[in-house]
């Protein structure tokens, strides 16, 4: 990195990008970036001295080629205008896992991969480092909402990191510790099969060194990795590491004790709501139990853990209206999310606002889908966020709502969700989804706090 004076984002607004930009604004960089729409995560990017701007503009790219390195993310289309400026005129351009493996290489790295739970399973082990004062360095998924941002820096020579398949992104990583939640079929767009899906963890798991902690049931063999395989579970007694007598209490937070290769850890209380988290609980403790740390101390971190920003995120609490945010984007995430909330909120009405994300993952999965939120009383379902792609004929929601089967069902466009909403009779309402739906949080949070005064 000596040789380069100046770092460019291309696409600085991304969870995992703003995350390394933040890293090298720390480092004492001039870090500047394009996003093409300004967020909450831009506008603090902005606040911390990056300038970020939203119009593909070659102009603003720094000049000195030589001294400027160009970092990018798989999620640009390539026709962008400042794409086709940096390589016609010789720039290094680096994929963001690209970057990330680097910031790893000579660290005991701690990773998470896995179709979902990845991002809350990470920034707990993070927590739980930081907050027994052991230490890492983090690059997370989402914003953890004990330090406010997805980047902690540390000296200790710890590096957690949540390792993303998509586009292969994770064979940059060689971490010592991996835990792998689940594997899913997903992003089909770059995999083809779910064969070819699980193949790409099978070769991440041959990349880690010491322990895989494999959520139990996943198909990782001795034949796929040198290291050492260990198995969790939410409750499953012939895994390594699991959960007993797992029960919510008043507020939806599970108390349950932890079993691990040596002993109990007994009455553990998750600081998030969910029975999901109990199973992330699981994951996170066994890392930080296999990287030595003492079981009080685990047990402690984890009942003081806060979550992640749109991880079963609850805005609005109080007996007679809630309103919980959640980032699930593929039916797996979406049955849990929704299983967790009626938990929490037994007997209560659950409404749900469900923003499809890509043409192709709707495509793939629209049954399952379908399925998934048949589970709840009243569904409104928006259009499909495109994120990166161009539309697909024939493949929009209504190939998802057609199918749905809850009680109440509505298709809207985004655009009429808020005025649809203004005076419909609520008591759980949950939004879900990994587009743009974020923007609605605070007006929808704003809106039901409002009723809740008069």
């Amino acid at each position: 990195m000596s040789e380069y004076s100046k770092i460019y984002f291309i696409g600085i607004g991304g969870i995992g990008m703003s995350a390394i930009a933040r890293y090298y604004k720390k480092k004492g960089y001039p870090v500047a970036g394009y996003d093409r729409t300004p967020s909450d995560l831009t506008h603090e990017l902005e606040g911390e001295g990056i300038y970020v701007h939203y119009t593909d503009d070659p102009d603003y790219i720094p000049k000195d080629v030589a001294s400027t390195l160009v970092v990018y993310t798989p999620a640009v289309p390539d026709d962008l205008g400042e794409m086709v400026y940096v390589r016609e005129h010789g720039y290094t351009l680096v994929k963001r896992s690209r970057m990330l493996g680097e910031l790893s290489a000579g660290q005991t790295c701690l990773a998470v991969a896995g179709t979902h739970g990845k991002t809350t399973t990470s920034t707990m082990i993070a927590h739980i480092l930081t907050e027994t004062g052991t230490g890492c360095s983090a690059f997370l998924g989402g914003i953890s909402k004990n330090y406010g941002t997805n980047l902690l820096v540390s000296q200790n020579l710890v590096f957690v990191a949540e390792a993303d398949e998509y586009d292969r992104s994770f064979l940059q990583l060689h971490p010592a510790v991996a835990v792998i939640t689940a594997m899913d079929a997903d992003h089909l767009d770059i995999y083809g099969t779910h064969e070819e899906y699980c193949k790409a963890f099978k070769a991440f798991a041959s990349q880690v060194s010491r322990t895989v902690i494999v959520k139990k049931g996943l198909d990782i063999t001795p034949a796929d990795t040198k290291a050492k395989i260990l198995t969790y579970s939410y409750d499953d007694s012939s895994a390594d590491f699991y959960a007993v007598g797992a029960k919510p209490d008043e507020l939806g937070h599970y108390i349950f004790d932890i079993v691990y290769p040596g002993g109990v850890i007994k009455d553990v209380r998750c600081g998030i709501p969910g029975w999901v988290n109990v199973e992330n609980s699981v994951a996170a403790a066994a890392v930080c139990l296999t990287q030595g740390l003492l079981p009080d101390a685990v047990k402690e971190s984890i009942g003081s853990f806060l979550g992640v920003k749109r991880r079963l995120d609850v805005h609005v609490a109080s007996p007679k209206l809630t309103y919980i945010d959640d980032y699930a984007h593929h039916p797996r995430e979406l049955s849990s999310a929704i299983s967790s909330i009626k938990a929490m909120y037994p007997g209560r009405k659950l409404t749900a606002i469900f923003q499809p994300h890509l043409f192709t993952r709707t495509r793939d999965f629209a049954a399952e889908f379908a399925e998934s939120l048949s589970a709840v009383d009243k569904l409104i379902l928006l259009d499909i966020y495109p994120a990166r792609e161009e539309p697909i004929p024939g493949v929009t929601s209504e190939i998802i709502f057609d199918k749905v089967t809850a009680p109440e069902k509505v298709l809207l466009k985004k655009e009429e969700l808020m005025e649809y909403i203004k005076d419909e009779p609520l008591d759980v309402l949950a939004t879900f989804g990994a587009g743009n739906i974020d923007r609605f949080i605070k007006p929808i949070a704003e809106m039901l706090e409002e009723r809740l005064r008069k």
